[in-house]
């Protein structure tokens, strides 16, 4: 009897698996929906958004970087930048039909990616060529502009003719514990650096001696060793909640919008299930597969052509990382933005409606935070570490108080659920408070000694002072004369 009923049970079980596998499997080939043909794909992808007229830029800027010793690097980070922008317009686009083959559990988790695709493939070049100051500045630049630019943007823009908008209650809920957890994880190995240094100034007589008291390979070390442990902890912590959010707690909920969800996002499912698609599905993979490599070249390009760039325009380190770097994954929406905000003004006075952008209307960009720092930055941690390069999470002291002041005016803006374009305002503010205060910023010395590539720490310190003179002297007279 017992058996009879563990294995009617393991029957129905598998026959629920196997049925959603099927249904996955119809609704990722189209069936059911409008057929579409590769020669409307195409030209459906040619005609998806007005940016794609950029793509002329792309030969131009892989031109610019073999010759550019006369076309010049300036020329080429230019180049590559303009590339870049109609790129990102194809993931969102192909993310968004994709979401139609997949559904809306997996075509979020998609699209997050896909959006998040640029400043990974920008991450992971830094790392190659062990710029890490850079990167450390770049993974924190990307993660406050996706809390305050894009999200401030979307509010303000999509908002400014109606009372409030309201968010997805069912995620901003746990979306403020996982990015608590996220920026927190690059708090404690600055604490810990920071409580090293006890009374160490008084003990000692000189800055050489001071710094080689805390900043030493033995302390590097140890920190490499946290940051790694983290690095693990925060991709357990990320993977689970993608399991509670695809699969949460109940029967034959798992892919499918809880009965219990907000009934705007039964309503999303319903239009994705209803929508005509636009490419078919394989065309819309190697779309997607495409772009990433042209993504990857481009972003390549534009990286090597950075030192150059930087030395020339003096222009600070932090303010490259934190600011010049992220607005590249910015560059797409930000045009939309601006297009939109003059046809929304055209549409007021000619009494049309007012239709909002997708890339406007749908608040992701704190989830693209999440991923960022539960996701990427742990796995650049353990590349690094399979790398052998010093990569952790100890960052400088004015960058993880960016993060948290970040974090938490975006978990007191959401905690409602709602917003308006006032707040919507507030976080593009603050955005550009930042900018002001790290375009002044010339970065902490110790965390740069901390993720020396070519040799020790002790040799970093050694040849800092002496080597780099020259450098703090033009750095000191750009900023006078900016200040001037």
């Amino acid at each position: 009897m017992r058996a009879a009923h563990s294995q009617s049970t393991y029957s129905a079980a598998y026959g629920y698996a196997t049925d959603k596998m099927q249904e996955f499997w119809d609704r990722l080939r189209g069936k059911g929906r409008k057929r579409v043909g590769w020669a409307e794909s195409l030209k459906n992808i040619a005609t998806s958004s007005v940016l794609n007229v950029f793509i002329v830029f792309i030969p131009l800027a892989w031109a610019s970087h073999w010759e550019m010793v006369k076309w010049g690097h300036d020329t080429t980070f230019a180049l590559c930048f303009l590339a870049i922008i109609p790129l990102e317009c194809i993931f969102d686009w192909g993310g968004e039909q994709m979401a139609l083959y997949l559904g809306k559990d997996l075509g979020d988790l998609l699209i997050i990616t896909l959006n998040n695709a640029v400043e990974a493939v920008l991450a992971i070049i830094l790392l190659a060529n062990c710029d890490l100051r850079l990167l450390q500045s770049t993974i924190v630049g990307v993660v406050i502009l996706h809390l305050l630019l894009i999200p401030g943007t979307a509010f303000l823009v999509g908002g400014y003719n109606i009372r409030q908008q309201t968010l997805h209650p069912h995620h901003s809920e746990l979306n403020h514990s996982l990015l608590m957890i996220g920026v927190l994880a690059t708090l404690l190995p600055t604490a810990f650096f920071a409580a090293l240094d006890r009374g160490v100034s008084a003990a000692t007589a000189g800055a050489v001696e001071t710094a080689s008291a805390v900043v030493n390979d033995t302390t590097r070390g140890q920190i490499l060793k946290m940051s790694r442990g983290m690095a693990v902890m925060l991709l357990v912590v990320y993977i689970a909640s993608r399991i509670y959010l695809h699969n949460p707690p109940g029967e034959n909920n798992a892919l499918t919008v809880p009965h219990d969800a907000p009934a705007e996002l039964h309503h999303v499912e319903k239009d994705l299930l209803e929508e005509d698609p636009l490419v078919n599905p394989w065309a819309c993979m190697m779309l997607l597969v495409i772009t990433v490599g042209l993504m990857a070249a481009t972003a390549e390009f534009l990286v090597e052509s950075i030192d150059e760039v930087r030395e020339q325009s003096g222009i600070q380190t932090e303010w490259f990382g934190l600011i010049l770097l992220p607005i590249v994954s910015f560059s797409a929406d930000g045009a939309v933005a601006i297009i939109f905000f003059f046809q929304s003004i055209y549409d007021h006075f000619t009494h049309r409606e007012i239709i909002v952008p997708s890339m406007l209307a749908r608040g992701r960009a704190i989830d693209l935070s999440i991923q960022f720092t539960l996701w990427w930055m742990p796995v650049l941690v353990l590349l690094g570490w399979w790398t052998d390069k010093p990569m952790h999470l100890l960052f400088d002291y004015l960058e993880v108080a960016l993060l948290l002041g970040s974090c938490f005016l975006v978990n007191y803006v959401t905690a409602d659920s709602k917003t308006n374009w006032v707040e919507g305002l507030i976080m593009v503010v603050f955005y550009l408070m930042i900018a002001l205060v790290t375009w002044f910023y010339p970065g902490q010395p110790e965390a740069a000694f901390m993720l020396e590539c070519k040799g020790t720490v002790a040799e970093a310190i050694a040849r800092g002072p002496e080597g780099n003179i020259e450098i703090a002297i033009s750095s000191a007279a750009a900023i006078l004369a900016r200040a001037l």
